[in-house]
């Protein structure tokens, strides 16, 4: 596979050199504000070993396309289905394995993982982290996605930039930050892979997708992204947010993205909810 580079520009050199920024501040506020675990409040570090081993992560064998444990004996997709999904795998046909909703309703994305399903000690985390200010947790949770990346993506996966979710600007004024743009700058610095966020823009306020049903998600976010120029064309890109439910978000901004002449969209989330499935099984 072709590697495509691109230049950063002014914008995301200052992207690029956030990362250490933000962490030389965190330190200082660590120093000022020691940092307690958010799940167990014990002092030390905003999630304690002891709470970072309780993490449901999502390990393998699991779909190649959805990322979801499998649960059942995985099969090859059909030559049809593959057709239709332009799905642009770079392991071969024999060894993909793919869930059931994936041989008959592929999602747009080339491939979707997580690092862990959002439960226990990780939720609360996410929960400190988007709604309660706490942005020294992105250093911790960056890094756990960093860690994860070789288990989640194939060793022949490859992107050229990473592109976190964006909020819409109402949004990001009333938080002041995006959650998925702090965790794509530190996943960035452990792969080594610049931060674009001037290319994928959210075009309408949308509503919390946290009350909706699945066909209510897909609604709500259809057609909420575009890309302003095609700057990224050619590129592959890998998604970031902070939360995966549905996958209605991603497959959004991911159709945007192809509009804008991508050559290929992955997408990684710090926590995903469990299917039916996997909560059952439980």
């Amino acid at each position: 596979m072709q590697v495509v580079t691109t230049r950063i520009h002014s914008k995301d050199s200052k992207l690029a050199g956030h990362g250490w920024l933000s962490r030389l501040g965190n330190a200082i506020v660590d120093l000022l504000f020691p940092p307690y675990c958010v799940a167990c409040q014990r002092y030390g570090a905003w999630m304690c070993a002891q709470c970072e081993q309780e993490i449901e992560i999502i390990r393998p064998p699991f779909c190649h396309r959805c990322g979801l444990p499998l649960d059942d004996t995985p099969a090859r997709p059909s030559a049809q289905t593959e057709h239709a999904s332009s799905f642009k795998s770079p392991l071969s046909p024999q060894n993909i394995h793919l869930c059931r909703q994936c041989r008959t309703n592929p999602p747009q994305l080339d491939g979707l993982r997580a690092y862990a399903f959002h439960s226990g000690p990780l939720r609360e985390a996410i929960h400190q982290f988007k709604y309660q200010d706490l942005r020294s947790l992105a250093a911790p949770l960056g890094r756990m996605m960093g860690e994860g990346w070789s288990d989640q993506f194939p060793m022949e996966q490859d992107v050229d930039v990473i592109v976190p979710i964006p909020l819409h600007s109402t949004r990001l004024r009333a938080r002041g930050y995006n959650q998925a743009a702090l965790l794509a700058v530190e996943l960035g610095a452990h792969l080594g892979r610049p931060v674009v966020e001037n290319v994928l823009v959210r075009t309408r306020a949308t509503a919390p997708q946290v009350d909706l049903n699945p066909k209510e998600r897909k609604d709500n976010v259809r057609d909420a992204f575009r890309t302003v120029n095609e700057r990224l064309a050619g590129m592959r890109v890998l998604l970031v947010d902070d939360v995966c439910t549905t996958g209605s978000t991603l497959n959004a901004a991911c159709t945007a993205l192809r509009q804008g002449g991508v050559s290929s969209v992955w997408a990684y989330a710090l926590a995903r909810a469990k299917s039916e499935t996997e909560t059952s099984s439980r």
